[in-house]
């Protein structure tokens, strides 16, 4: 199997490594995916993934090492089943954002300590964005930290977050409000994951790619304008440039600011806007890709308004939102039925208030004057109204 390593470099902190490897393997043997994740080098191993992901053909071969049959498979795994093989554990854990919680954090380390592992011990995350998180956050707090491997199988995950470090869990109904920083010794990027993945899925990762598309890559942003049918084919060789484009421009500022202090900062843009409605609609009732194309759009208007960036500019982004299928009203459809529109402004932004990014009563924001020229700046409450009040 032909492969080809990206190397980030971390600050020099204690973050539990120095440098994580990315390997983007380039052929489609998926069935020698074992073969990298474990050696013959006598570690304990856990390996965390859903009940979805463990049923994909692609893992079968690990499936078959821990000897659970097809039948079993096809009928469904239960969630947190616990399967072990000599040094290695596998649990299985629910697919979705409502399983992205403390509880299920706290039985992947219950389960490490029952299998014995220790600090050399390897946690390695099978998933997206969810498990990849859980996965990272539980190895980096059992013992003080464990060695940690991730396999993203999602285009969200390859893309963004899988890389970089932050890990964490979900609590009270707000993303991501309990976590750490610890990136991964090694990430294993399979872009023929993604041939397999559900079109709402694919999508999603999808605007995190346009995020860091408006953020450091315009050449990605035309890609996305441009090439439209072949990005949503997932032509192969298409696939992988975007993955790499992606992966280099968030190293590029990972390296620089690890711990989010600063410039890191940026790669919040849309954010804000989507974990409030993620928190408003239910974790889960939306794709986070799809919460963030609408956060994207309404952070645009946002700096339209605040005389930051010029209407074509916002027009030509909204062009693309609108391509690709995401929603581009003020009013959001997944709020339907839970809050009216004339009440959705001062709910959401409640929620944003409470957003673990903001420091003071004050919102902040993530702002465009053009492509690749980015501010952050805190909003008075009218102005955030304005954005998020449905038109006639």
């Amino acid at each position: 199997m032909t492969q080809d390593i990206f190397t980030i470099q971390y600050p020099q902190i204690s973050v539990g490594t120095e440098k994580t490897d990315i390997i983007f393997y380039t052929s489609q043997e998926l069935d020698s995916l074992m073969r990298f994740l474990s050696p013959n080098d006598g570690l304990n191993r856990i390996f965390v993934t859903d009940s979805t992901i463990i049923s994909l053909p692609s893992l079968k071969p690990l499936a078959k090492e821990f000897l659970i049959s097809s039948e079993s498979l096809s009928v469904g795994i239960a969630s947190r089943s616990v399967f072990r093989k000599g040094n290695n554990t596998l649990l299985i854990l629910g697919a979705g954002e409502s399983h992205k919680t403390i509880e299920n954090v706290l039985f992947i380390i219950q389960t490490a300590l029952e299998s014995g592992l220790q600090r050399s011990s390897v946690f390695v995350g099978i998933g997206g964005g969810v498990i990849c998180d859980m996965t990272a956050f539980a190895s980096s707090i059992f013992k003080r930290g464990a060695k940690l491997e991730l396999v993203p199988t999602t285009l969200l995950a390859m893309v963004d977050a899988a890389v970089g470090g932050k890990t964490g869990c979900d609590f009270d109904n707000f993303k991501n409000m309990i976590g750490t920083f610890y990136p991964a010794k090694r990430l294993h990027v399979f872009s023929d994951f993604l041939q397999t993945l559900p079109p709402e899925e694919y999508r999603s990762g999808l605007a995190e790619t346009l995020k860091t598309a408006l953020l450091y890559a315009p050449k990605l942003f035309h890609i996305m304008q441009n090439q439209k049918d072949e990005v949503l084919a997932r032509e192969t060789e298409l696939v992988r440039q975007i993955i790499r484009r992606c992966v280099i421009a968030k190293a590029s500022i990972v390296e620089k600011d690890l711990t989010e202090t600063g410039l890191r900062m940026q790669l919040n843009l849309g954010h804000t806007f989507a974990h409030a409605l993620e928190t408003t609609a239910g974790l889960g009732a939306i794709p986070h890709g799809d919460a963030l194309a609408w956060g994207i759009g309404r952070a645009l208007e946002l700096s339209v308004n605040l005389g930051l960036c010029e209407e074509e500019y916002r027009q030509e982004v909204d062009q693309v939102l609108e391509s690709y299928g995401w929603c581009r009203t003020a009013y959001h459809p997944v709020l339907e039925g839970k809050v009216s529109p004339e009440e959705a402004g001062t709910v959401l932004l409640s929620a944003m208030k409470k957003d673990k990014k903001n420091s003071s009563t004050a919102v902040r924001f993530i702002l465009q004057r053009e492509i690749n020229s980015t501010v952050i700046q805190e909003v008075p409450e009218d102005k955030i109204l304005a954005v998020l009040e449905a038109k006639a």
